[in-house]
């Protein structure tokens, strides 16, 4: 069984899911966890931050919902108006770092939000993820390379094409597989407990479906 985790490093409720990713990586650390990033900003949807008026009111609901903060460095960001954020960027970047170190993407995944809702540091500047692989004891010129590499684009597509037919269509989006059974875990946002919950719910129906020789 693994976890799949489906999120967008430009998307304020991903950012704010990563306190409950983290303590259900905590909790259950042999479970290997999957991470693919989407598509959010992508496109059309690839344009100055002024144009989603929602974002502030936004930011406002998740923090009360979830505790997380908005760092002083994104609140000058967001408040000039200019900024884009590009997904297919941010997503270069996690498969950079990803591919240098797949075992620790969770991490990886959060400090690259972090990044960005605390530091306000652009997800489209590679120096972003030289410096989050350079703080995490990474080599920071692999990632470098990694990103600068002519199939940087396809393989952040690639994660676009795994999030549609996993049908991740909202961020983030959590589930557990088994084989060819797949169930979800969270969509949005949800507690910790709840996904215990529901991931016991998973193991308990594979139980049955292998003694009954399923």
């Amino acid at each position: 069984m693994n976890l799949v985790y489906v999120f967008d490093a430009y998307c304020g409720w991903s950012y704010g899911f990563a306190p409950t990713l983290a303590e259900v990586t905590l909790r259950h650390p042999g479970l290997p966890v999957e991470v693919v990033s989407g598509g959010l900003f992508t496109g059309p949807r690839a344009v100055p931050i002024r144009e989603f008026g929602y974002v502030q009111g936004a930011n406002t609901k998740i923090g009360e919902l979830t505790g997380v903060e908005f760092g002083a460095g994104y609140e000058r960001l967001i408040a000039d108006g200019s900024f884009v954020m590009d997904s297919l960027d941010a997503a270069r970047g996690m498969a950079a770092l990803r591919q240098a170190a797949p075992d620790r993407a969770v991490e990886l995944a959060i400090a690259v939000q972090a990044a960005f809702y605390q530091d306000g540091l652009s997800l489209s500047d590679p120096g972003t993820f030289t410096r989050i692989a350079a703080a995490a004891g990474l080599d920071p010129l692999e990632v470098g390379a990694a990103l600068a590499a002519p199939a940087a684009p396809l393989v952040a597509e690639a994660d676009f094409r795994r999030a549609a037919a996993l049908g991740a269509n909202a961020y983030p989006t959590l589930l557990a597989q088994d084989g060819d059974r797949t169930t979800v875990l969270a969509v949005g946002h949800a507690g910790p407990d709840k996904i215990d919950t529901l991931l016991e719910q998973f193991a308990a129906a594979r139980t049955r479906s292998t003694a009954s020789g399923r």
